[in-house]
């Protein structure tokens, strides 16, 4: 399984190369599709953060007692 973190930052990755295709001059179909990819970059972030990661259950152990015993 990918680790939530790691699709995060993938995303966010995803979403600057985007505003970078969208900025540069020299390629028409970079240029044409950077707010596509700028979307589904941002669509994967909050996804991911409204998922978030899984909460694993934590065993509990029984108090220790205060005093004498």
């Amino acid at each position: 399984m990918i680790r939530h973190a790691t699709i995060q930052r993938t995303a966010e990755i995803v979403m600057v190369l985007g505003i970078i295709a969208l900025c540069q001059p020299w390629n028409l179909f970079l240029h044409r599709y950077g707010l596509t990819i700028i979307i589904v970059g941002l669509l994967t972030f909050m996804i991911t953060g409204w998922v978030g990661p899984r909460q694993r259950p934590q065993a509990t152990a029984a108090p220790e007692k205060e005093g004498h015993p």
